[in-house]
């Protein structure tokens, strides 16, 4: 799942650090692919940390859920069949583009339905001390922080995910995304075809993507 879709599950919650773990995976493998940490083996003496881990620990629960479920199997794989068709010619693997689409297409629905704030998510990650953050980084192995503090920094200044409430705008994110692999993954056209597709998909989603959202609360919360 994306950034606004693991703070779903965590939209009430008044602790800046534990919304900030459960986004922070994604957060280090957008700044440093090569950072790999497990700190939810972890336990520290500071409440603030702590709060870190078990934020990071409840991303790894919400993924994996949601990776293991029919809905994701069934529903990336549609949308990389229907995505196959609108760039073909390109370099980009169908099912890392259908998966990837799909958790963009579900932050889109979140925010166009109201489910979510974004304004509200980046209060949170605006109210964060950067010293703490730093500490979390260091005490969980990373030998230079300063590449994610720089990342974080503009992460937070640029708010691109408010641009998600555009579907043109996923295409493009999707776009960035494979121009970390591939160095020319799309043509205009291409781009084109593509958000045609994803407008079309989120539509008709719209109806009933909350079955994911509600299948993982209950697991979260049995």
């Amino acid at each position: 799942m994306n950034f606004l879709s693991h703070y779903y599950f965590d939209r009430s919650t008044t602790n800046c650090y534990h919304i900030l773990g459960t986004v922070m995976p994604d957060l280090l493998k957008n700044a440093d692919k090569t950072i790999i940490i497990h700190p939810e083996k972890l336990q520290h003496q500071s409440p603030e940390i702590n709060s870190i881990i078990t934020g990071w620990q409840k991303h790894l629960e919400v993924d994996r859920y949601f990776h293991s479920s029919s809905f994701f199997t069934t529903r990336s794989h549609q949308l990389k069949n229907l995505l196959v068709l609108a760039i073909e010619g390109s370099p980009v693997k169908p099912f890392f583009l259908g998966h990837i689409a799909l958790e963009l297409v579900l932050d889109n629905l979140l925010i166009i339905t109201h489910k979510v704030s974004v304004d509200g998510f980046y209060v949170h990650l605006g109210s964060c001390d950067t010293q703490i953050i730093d500490e979390f980084l260091t005490f969980s192995g990373v030998k230079d922080t300063s590449v994610f503090a720089r990342f974080y920094e503009k992460f937070k200044s640029s708010r691109y995910l408010e641009t998600y409430t555009d579907t043109q705008q996923i295409a493009y994110a999707l776009k960035r995304i494979c121009m970390r692999v591939w160095t020319d993954p799309f043509t205009s056209e291409q781009e084109g075809k593509m958000n045609w597709v994803l407008a079309a998909y989120r539509d008709g989603l719209q109806d009933d993507f909350m079955d994911i959202f509600e299948e993982i609360e209950r697991k979260l919360n049995p």
